[in-house]
């Protein structure tokens, strides 16, 4: 299970400004979420940059540098803990990319072979690891390229709905042009050791831009993005739009 937060801003900012003090707190969930953290930043004009380390976030200076430096007007960050059986290593560690996608996935599909038959045997062959998030990532990005952005990202999450065994699928995808979070999970496989909100995700808008982040730090003045929902948001214009999956 993981950490997840993104950004979508009117100008170049960082992780650290556009979240403000409570980004230490955030940043302390890499914890328990120690497996690994991740940076993918893309901007509107396409210019990109990703960071990943196999390592705890808060006991890394690069994370720090970055998340306090590293500026672009679009951005995820990704804290992960590794599902069982699963290598902490760089391959496995998000956020993952293709083209112009960067994708960062919280949840676990069981068993990650499952999702091999639903995705474009070329993209299968791009695999750099052995996660169930990265082949989620390719199966959307299959069903992307058969029906564009917004339809193939929810055909894709409801055909794992439907024929796969998982925990939560909530993630989140961003595009030079747009920013979409995928609310989907199972509230009844919640590790317990951890609260009934867990898999909840939260969204912030303000005069700087538009924030959504996982649940586990204080977010009491934000906007609860509901279960089977996915979030639009059009990064020319920052239009919000949220349709049932």
């Amino acid at each position: 299970m993981c950490r997840l937060m993104g950004y979508v801003a009117t100008e170049e900012t960082t992780f650290s400004r556009i979240t403000g003090p409570a980004f230490a707190e955030f940043a302390e969930l890499s914890a328990i979420h120690n497996d690994g953290w991740g940076i993918a930043a893309i901007d509107t004009q396409r210019e990109s940059s990703t960071i990943v380390e196999p390592t705890a976030a808060k006991d890394s200076p690069t994370f720090t540098t970055s998340s306090t430096n590293l500026e672009s007007d679009g951005a995820l960050l990704h804290f992960r803990w590794a599902t069982k059986g699963l290598e902490v290593k760089e391959e496995n560690t998000h956020p993952f990319t293709y083209g112009d996608f960067s994708f960062i996935h919280n949840g676990g599909i069981m068993p990650p072979e499952s999702l091999d038959s639903f995705i474009d045997p070329e993209l299968l062959a791009n695999l750099r690891g052995t996660t169930d998030s990265e082949r989620y990532f390719y199966l959307l990005i299959t069903q992307i390229n058969k029906l564009g952005l917004v339809e193939g990202v929810l055909e894709g999450v409801r055909l794992i709905r439907e024929k796969c065994v998982f925990s939560s699928l909530n993630a989140m995808i961003l595009t030079p042009k747009q920013y979409l979070v995928i609310s989907e999970h199972d509230n009844t496989k919640i590790p317990s050791q951890f609260t009934p909100d867990y898999y909840e995700l939260f969204y912030r808008r303000d005069e700087q831009g538009i924030l959504v982040a996982s649940s586990g730090w204080d977010q009491s003045d934000w906007m609860a993005l509901p279960n089977h929902r996915l979030l639009v948001i059009n990064r020319e214009t920052m239009d919000l739009e949220i349709q049932e999956i």
